[in-house]
């Protein structure tokens, strides 16, 4: 289970990294370099997006991602194929994220077999509240992978425990209201809200938008479990290609 292996790992290391992908950006075989390089960097678990045309919680650089890979061609069937290999290549877990619609057009129960028979371990359906899915965490249970569910700075206390009942996995904490790739303060505001956290769930938490350097995962240690770090992965790669992403890595350690 991927909560067993993340705590695994927590024990020899005192923060997990995990790093985020947009399938068919900038091509599929550019994507799996991008996984070598980040994962002989020392990346812990990864995100693959599955693009879509509208992604609500991304930023412009995501965004941009997502609209190129769908131009270039990107389906959700070569997303599946791409994610398959990975799997097999690489030891690390990895979780497909996505939006509703892709699952919604899919076949929920059809994208929780596939995505369990094809090697990777959960889910990040970020406009899927549990209470409008029911068909998916069933299907999730049935399969055995985690459905992880997101914690925000307004999200209630007797809401984050209610997540955590539906939950695997991890928790993913956002550091912010608004999307991904804008500036985050890390400041005591933000380790007050983590131990809030802290107290709702016994899953390891993951905290992520505005992730974009070494100063900023060294503030998370004791804090969280995850560093998620998307973005700036991208922005890196647009500007040095692939091999940037190794040294972005490597930078962050």
């Amino acid at each position: 289970m991927l909560e067993t292996y993340l705590k695994q790992r927590l024990k020899t290391k005192e923060i997990l990294l995990m790093t985020h992908i947009v399938l068919g950006y900038p091509t599929f075989d550019d994507g799996f370099r991008m996984i070598e390089t980040m994962v002989n960097a020392g990346v812990d678990l990864m995100e693959l997006q599955i693009p879509f045309s509208e992604p609500i919680a991304d930023g412009p650089v995501i965004l941009h991602a997502n609209q190129k890979a769908l131009s270039k061609g990107a389906t959700v069937q070569k997303c599946m194929e791409f994610a398959k290999k990975a799997a097999k290549a690489f030891e690390i877990p990895f979780l497909f994220m996505s939006y509703y619609n892709i699952l919604f057009k899919y076949g929920v129960e059809r994208f929780a077999g596939v995505t369990a028979e094809i090697g990777l371990k959960g889910a990040i359906v970020p406009d899927l509240p549990p209470e409008e899915g029911r068909e998916y965490l069933e299907a999730m249970e049935k399969h055995r992978i985690s459905p992880i569910f997101i914690f925000s700075p307004t999200t209630s206390d007797d809401r984050m425990k209610y997540l955590n009942s539906c939950g695997k996995g991890f928790i993913y904490c956002v550091a912010r209201k608004g999307v991904t790739g804008v500036a985050t303060d890390f400041t005591g505001q933000m380790e007050q809200y983590l131990s809030r956290c802290r107290r709702a769930t016994g899953l390891p938490l993951a905290l992520g938008f505005g992730v974009k350097e070494r100063k900023d995962i060294d503030f998370l240690k004791g804090k969280a479990d995850i560093a998620v770090i998307g973005s700036e992965t991208i922005r890196r790669v647009e500007q040095g290609g692939v091999a940037a992403a190794g040294e972005f890595i490597e930078s962050l350690k």
